[in-house]
C-alpha cells in the first residue's frame, strides 16, 4: 500500500499558481508571474518547492480523443472472482501493463473496480471487450457503460 501524501499548507499565491497552470502548463515562467504578480525568481521558486511537494506531479499534453480516431468512451464495471489481496494485486498489475485502460478505480460496495477506456468504432470495442477485459486476471463480470455526449470534462481540480 502507498503511503498518503501529507496535505501542503497552501496559500492565496500557491493555489493562483496552481489555478493558472491547470489551464495552460505551457506558459513561460514569466508569462505566469505576470498573471499571478510576482517577480519570475519568486514565481519559479514557488513552482519548484509545490513540484517538490508533491503538489504538482507531473505535467502531461491532453489529447483530443476523436483526433486519434478514438471517438468513444466507455466505463466499466468490474468484478473478480473474490477480493482476496493476491486476486486484487493480480488484475491491479495486469490493468498497469494495459495500455488501453485510461483509469482503474478500486471501488467501495456492490462492484470491485470501475475502468475507463476510449475505443473507435463498435468492432475495437467487441475486441476490447474480447481480448483485454475477459483476460485480465480474476474477472468473472464486467458492466459496460458507454458514453453517449460528455457534458463536462477537466482534469483540472479546485484550489
Amino acid at each position: 500500500m502507498r503511503s498518503k501524501p501529507a496535505t501542503v499548507q497552501l496559500d492565496a499565491t500557491d493555489r493562483a499558481l496552481l489555478r493558472v497552470l491547470q489551464t495552460d502548463a505551457r506558459l513561460s515562467n514569466v508569462e505566469l508571474a505576470q498573471r499571478v504578480h510576482l517577480s519570475p525568481s519568486a514565481c519559479l521558486r514557488r513552482v519548484k518547492q509545490l513540484e517538490e511537494a508533491g503538489v504538482i506531479d507531473q505535467y502531461v499534453a491532453l489529447l483530443n480523443p476523436r483526433a486519434v480516431g478514438q471517438a468513444g468512451t466507455s466505463f466499466t464495471i468490474v468484478n473478480v472472482e473474490r477480493t482476496s489481496m493476491d486476486t486484487l494485486s493480480r488484475f491491479e498489475e495486469a490493468v498497469k501493463q494495459e495500455p488501453a485502460i485510461l483509469d482503474c478505480f478500486y471501488v467501495a460496495g456492490n462492484n470491485d473496480y470501475l475502468i475507463r477506456f476510449t475505443y473507435g468504432d463498435a468492432e475495437d470495442l467487441e475486441r476490447f471487450h474480447a481480448e483485454v477485459l475477459t483476460r485480465l486476471p480474476g474477472v468473472v463480470r464486467s458492466n459496460s457503460m458507454l458514453v453517449l455526449r460528455t457534458v463536462k470534462r477537466t482534469t483540472a481540480l479546485e484550489v
